[in-house]
């Protein structure tokens, strides 16, 4: 759970998105990712819990509609919600700030992204025109670390590759540990990393 939403705070906001109107746990979850422009998205297990415990403290009902429990606001919610007004515009502050966070880390993190795979390509591409003009001859075969040769051959792109490939690894893994990220900053480079290898495989195909 994003750290906005630490002491309670959630439970506050999800009486904020029921005062709009009733709605099921996956619309609430679907809301909150809109509200974090894709960037986090609470997990099922975050919501339910909380609905619940709203709805045995009297401030939400449920119904079934469609095999779904649809929740809905109670006057003793939206009387909590009045009496903690300042506190909720404090939090719509908070989230617009962490947003603003989020959003800058995914706009570096893509950056960083988009840059090694110009590199990959144009390092493919530099590989693919020399072996088209008969430039290129397979380096001798190496050995592995159980003392046996390899399988084929490997190009001195390939190693390069390989080597800019660890580098890479362990560079990100040490900037990540050493910014001590959240959870959800953590998932957003998650989900950069996995952007970053569709597109390798889309330009592999």
């Amino acid at each position: 759970m994003t750290a906005v939403f630490s002491h309670g705070r959630l439970r506050l906001y999800l009486l904020k998105l029921l005062d709009d109107g009733p709605k099921h746990g996956y619309e609430l979850i679907r809301l909150l990712e809109d509200r974090f422009l894709g960037l986090y998205a609470p997990s099922a297990g975050t919501i339910y819990p909380r609905l619940q415990r709203l709805e045995v403290e009297g401030l939400v009902v449920h119904t079934a509609a469609g095999g779904r429990k649809v929740y809905e606001i109670t006057e003793a919610g939206r009387a909590e919600l009045r009496q903690r007004a300042d506190e909720l515009a404090t939090l719509e502050s908070d989230i617009t700030a962490s947003v603003e966070d989020l959003s800058a880390l995914a706009s570096e993190i893509q950056t960083e992204v988009r840059g090694s795979v110009r590199d990959l390509k144009r390092e493919l591409r530099e590989a693919a025109r020399q072996t088209r003009r008969g430039n290129w001859e397979p380096p001798p075969v190496r050995p592995v670390a159980n003392g046996g040769p390899t399988t084929r051959a490997e190009s001195p792109t390939l190693a390069e590759f390989d080597q800019r490939l660890a580098a890479f690894t362990v560079e990100v893994g040490a900037l990540v540990r050493a910014g001590r990220l959240t959870d959800t900053q953590l998932r957003t480079a998650i989900r950069l990393l996995d952007g970053a290898l569709d597109g390798l495989r889309r330009l592999l195909r």
